[in-house]
């Protein structure tokens, strides 16, 4: 539980921005590309860190990982609370995305590897929960920050570093779970190698990754400008509200799939991504802010059973040394999904405008949504049909 809580501070940091992007913007009058960027530029220095060190704590311990980690997020604190202008915000985004890249597989290991035997399904749904859980109450309590007081940025970053630092004394009295073996630096050279034994399944969970991961960046990256743009509304309170909605109710969503079979988890979180989106578009198309509300419900849901579903798909397929470099490339393709379609539509808004190109985002993201659906249905009737029947013969 404290290393889940641990993880989930690097995420409540992650979060923490998206109301202050916003805000900052107002103040400092940079473009709508610029703050693609600022938002996305996170996810771009996690991915470098995942690609180089992903496997990092196979080798050295999860242990002085997770330390380094939890270092380069204090740093990044810092460095946002003290930002004087756009430049440097970007810097701490990058900064945190290093660290939190750091933190992702070695965290991932170390909360399996630390709980016991009959709470490791429990531990996969924590580590789900973390990530969720973080970006929308970190988005959630900065919003409020922001209407509530004179100067959120200071207040909320100084918080998180001293977060950052009990974290420091917590994570250096937990047992090392691995003993350290040579290869640390030959580890760093970056490679997306799967084992055979998951790759069937991670290509097939492609698709449901995706629009997973696609679904929180639409809230997290540019709801701030369709608030403003399409209802008028500048709060700090109401753009974290709507971004907390779908990661909140993902993590608590994650708990619950955690008593379903992994696949029938998956499946039905990505169609409830699928159903969540297409309500999100009609309240874009219509101008109706509870329908993106209850739409941000759904498809968090559907977050929370998809990505925990997939992550109960892998795991039992993967051997103890290999674990944190799968965590890594399951990690690559899910922030490749959450930064890229944003820096795409942030160069799109001045040429089409936020609602074509939110309408876009959306179609997208729909699609891959309704491919997930599709695969996750095949293999579920197919493992249907492998499976073997007992047949009673009477005496």
């Amino acid at each position: 539980m404290g290393l889940a809580a641990v993880f989930a501070a690097f995420f409540f940091a992650a979060g923490a921005p998206t109301p202050l992007l916003s805000l900052r913007q107002q103040e400092w009058g940079f473009s709508a590309a610029t703050l693609s960027i600022a938002f996305s530029i996170y996810a771009i220095g996690l991915l470098a860190a995942l690609l180089i060190g992903g496997s990092l704590s196979d080798h050295l311990g999860r242990r002085p990982v997770m330390l380094l980690a939890l270092y380069g997020e204090l740093l990044s604190m810092a460095v946002f609370i003290f930002a004087p202008s756009i430049s440097w915000v970007i810097a701490a985004r990058a900064l945190q995305g290093l660290a939190t890249g750091l933190a992702t597989s070695a965290f991932n290991a170390a909360i399996a590897e630390h709980a016991p035997p009959h709470r490791k399904k429990l531990a996969g749904g924590l580590a789900g929960a973390s990530v969720a859980g973080g970006l929308g109450v970190g988005a959630l309590v900065t919003g409020a920050a922001v209407q509530f007081t004179s100067d959120a940025n200071t207040l909320i970053f100084a918080i998180l570093a001293v977060v950052m630092v009990i974290a420091v004394v917590y994570v250096s009295l937990t047992e090392e779970t691995v003993t350290p073996r040579p290869g640390a630096f030959r580890s760093l050279a970056p490679r997306l190698g799967l084992p055979a034994s998951i790759r069937r399944e991670f290509g097939a969970g492609l698709p449901v990754h995706i629009a997973g991961w696609m679904f929180p960046a639409l809230f997290l990256g540019l709801s701030p400008a369709l608030l403003r743009v399409q209802f008028g509304l500048e709060g700090g309170l109401v753009a974290g509200f709507t971004a907390f909605l779908g990661p909140f109710t993902a993590a608590l969503a994650g708990f619950y799939f955690t008593r379903h079979p992994a696949r029938h988890s998956t499946l039905a979180g990505v169609s409830l991504i699928l159903a969540g989106i297409i309500v999100v578009l009609v309240g874009i198309s219509a101008s109706w802010l509870p329908a993106i509300w209850i739409g941000a419900v759904l498809g968090g849901v559907g977050f929370g059973g998809s990505f925990g579903g997939q992550l109960r798909l892998i795991a039992p397929l993967v051997e103890p040394q290999q674990r944190a470099g799968v965590f890594a490339g399951i990690y690559i393709a899910a922030y490749l999904a959450f930064s890229i379609p944003v820096v795409i539509a942030g160069l799109l808004v001045p040429t089409w405008g936020i609602i074509l190109t939110l309408q876009a985002y959306a179609a997208t993201l729909l699609a891959f949504a309704a491919a997930g659906v599709v695969i996750q249905a095949v293999r579920l009737r197919r493992e249907a049909a492998e499976k073997p029947v007992l047949v009673s013969v009477d005496a």
